[in-house]
């Protein structure tokens, strides 16, 4: 036994080292034993040591850690095989005498041409006239393959049963995605070598592939080192006497190839090899696509059954609702705080709520607190608590927010409207997990994870300074963006006819729909009050409405200002005309007023505000500008 370590790759590459008594220093200084000058390698990075029998290897305290089998580590011991990776590099340690086993060789790929002068070319129809002496290793094949769900696992058992009818000494099998260049299209590599298995280096042709996929036909190449073309092709001249590629076509689509060579002394294909391979390329292709569209299909359930296991009452199937479904589904499971942001009245506590029904905390409290609801003083005795005594009227001790919610969640809407002074405590609280109750000394561990809303911009509030920045970074580790209600108009009919339900029902009214008139008033408007807007006005349509279904004039007053009178009933005349006339009025005093929206404003007795709004809701601004 000669325990030693072979580079696989980084800077010593190729190179095996043997393992002396002592231990093996491994780092960037100059003193290690293995040196590796790279920045991701700290100067004393790791150790490996004998200990009796066995060897050991340890972490230097190393800033990019140490890693066995792509696990980090801190102490270990070695075993025959074992891949240890620091920095770029990577190593084999080997103490038996055989090689170490790799999943899969690595490929190597090579530009070199290859002259077709002693080359032999088949198509499939060529080869099934002389399938039937091989029937037997197609049926072996067949059945074999076809049994098998996953790509990596088929490719490898394919090239096995292939090895058992050619002589290849190499095999690889090289799976195309979509982009036309090779050695950029490949989306599964798989090598294998005879007498070694998958942990020795298989040269590929890019030339011969290259040919093989744009003819889709296969290619049989014998005496390669006697080639004149081939002389300058030094890997090729050293390690394939005779080469074979075969593509792998499904339905007139390429999916990719198999390879296979032989440096065997005497050892050559034919064309009997060419004809058996091309077969089992056919058969082969079927079984590789069945088993990509069954991966495809797994990975597509599992993301369909987290979509549909998700708990949460939030209504639409739009785009962008897709994507909120699909973020809260992910950052659900974790303990990690996230910053919902958006306009008000897009459901902000509602992802919210969603976010804590499917996480593992979901049969545990969930406490919200409306920061911008209470006083500075009461908000703090809200989230903190106090103590008897600690102010006038404290007469009793009591729980604040943030201890009843322990082994919760707390949700904190309006976060930017607590006060420099709650910012600072609040801050402890996502740094330490614990806080004192107003009045009190002893401080209070609780176990809760972070939910908070803003509407508003917290980055210009951070400039403006009303904001805490480190605050900000302690909140915005995982950021949602709730979508505006006019960003999914997709959702309004639906969205329209949830509330129609709700509040029909709550009204003991029969509501059956909504009419399509009404119906395109609600897409065309703009709803800056989002989602919270639409209900409103859905309630009203209810609560005002003399007939089975909601008609136009239902609906509030602002959504009929906006729209262009073909987009009315026949009998709406009445808000024409009433649309029409406010029009003039707000015009005739624009005018009179030279243009000044804030004189106009207090000629008509409006706010100037609400004049920008019926400007904009009456699509004046183009008059204005005539």
């Amino acid at each position: 036994m000669k325990p030693r370590i072979a580079a696989i790759t980084g800077k010593l590459e190729d190179t095996l080292i043997s393992m002396a008594d002592g231990p093996v220093i491994i780092g960037r200084q100059a003193g290690a034993t293995l040196q590796i000058s790279t920045a991701s390698v700290s100067r004393r990075h790791a150790m490996i040591e004998k200990d009796g029998e066995k060897f050991f290897i340890a972490d230097l305290g190393s800033r990019n850690g140490t890693f066995v089998n792509d696990l980090p580590i801190k102490k270990r011991e070695l075993q025959h095989g074992d891949r240890v990776r620091i920095g770029e590099s990577q190593f084999f340690f080997l103490f038996e005498d055989t090689d170490e086993p790799a999943r899969t060789s690595e490929i190597r790929f090579d530009d070199s041409q290859i002259d077709s002068g002693v080359s032999v070319r088949m198509t499939y129809a060529d080869a099934m006239g002389m399938m039937a002496r091989d029937l037997s290793a197609l049926l072996k094949v067949s059945t074999t393959i076809n049994a098998i769900r996953g790509v990596e696992e088929l490719q490898e058992r394919l090239l096995e049963l292939i090895f058992e009818v050619v002589p290849a000494r190499h095999g690889a099998i090289l799976l195309s995605g979509e982009r036309t260049d090779p050695q950029d299209a490949f989306t599964s590599i798989f090598g294998l070598d005879r007498v070694y298995g998958p942990n020795k280096k298989v040269t590929v042709s890019t030339t011969v592939v290259r040919r093989v996929m744009s003819d889709n036909a296969a290619l049989l190449v014998t005496d390669a080192e006697k080639n004149e073309a081939l002389h300058t092709d030094s890997l090729i001249a050293a390690h394939s006497r005779s080469l074979l590629c075969v593509p792998l076509v499904m339905l007139g689509r390429t999916l990719g190839v198999i390879y296979l060579d032989t440096d065997v002394p005497d050892v050559r294909f034919d064309e009997s090899h060419l004809q058996l391979v091309t077969a089992v390329g056919a058969i082969a292709a079927v079984a590789i696509q069945n088993a990509r569209q069954f991966e495809n299909l797994e990975n597509e359930n599992q993301r369909l059954l987290v979509e549909a296991n998700l708990d949460h009452n939030m209504v639409g199937e739009s785009a962008p609702m897709q994507h909120i479904y699909q973020f809260i589904s992910k950052c659900a499971a974790t303990e990690s705080t996230v910053l919902i942001s958006g306009e008000s009245g897009t459901g902000k506590e509602l992802a919210a709520r969603a976010i804590h029904q499917n996480s593992k905390r979901a049969t545990k409290p969930f406490v919200a607190v409306n920061c911008a609801a209470l006083a500075e003083s009461l908000l703090e005795s809200e989230l903190f608590g106090h103590e008897k005594g600690a102010f006038t009227g404290a007469l009793n001790q009591r729980k604040g927010r943030l201890e009843i919610a322990d082994g919760g969640t707390i949700f904190l809407d309006e976060i930017a409207e607590l006060s420099p002074a709650l910012q600072s405590k609040l801050l402890r609280v996502l740094q330490e997990r614990e806080f004192e109750r107003v009045g009190g000394t002893r401080p209070i561990k609780v176990d809760i994870r972070v939910l908070a809303a803003t509407n508003q911009n917290l980055d210009e509030a951070i400039v403006k300074g009303s904001f805490r920045q480190d605050l900000y970074f302690r909140l915005n580790v995982v950021e949602l963006n709730m979508p505006a209600l006019r960003d999914r108009v997709a959702d309004i009919p639906m969205l329209a006819n949830f509330f129609r339900a709700k509040y029909a029902d709550k009204c003991n009214r029969k509501v059956n729909g909504i009419s399509p008139e009404a119906q395109q008033l609600l897409i065309k408007y703009d709803w800056p009050g989002n989602v919270r807007e639409l209900e409103n006005a859905i309630e009203r349509a209810v609560v005002m409405g003399a007939t089975d279904s909601i008609l136009p004039e239902d609906l509030p007053e602002a959504i009929l200002e906006i729209n262009a009178p073909e987009t009315l009933s026949p009998g709406a005349g009445y808000h024409e005309s009433v649309t029409s006339t406010k029009k003039q009025i707000i015009l005739d005093a624009i005018r009179k007023s030279k243009g000044s929206y804030t004189a106009a404003a207090k000629l008509l007795g409006l706010h100037p505000n609400y004049l920008h709004r019926l400007v904009r809701n009456l699509n004046l601004r183009e008059q204005l500008k005539d």
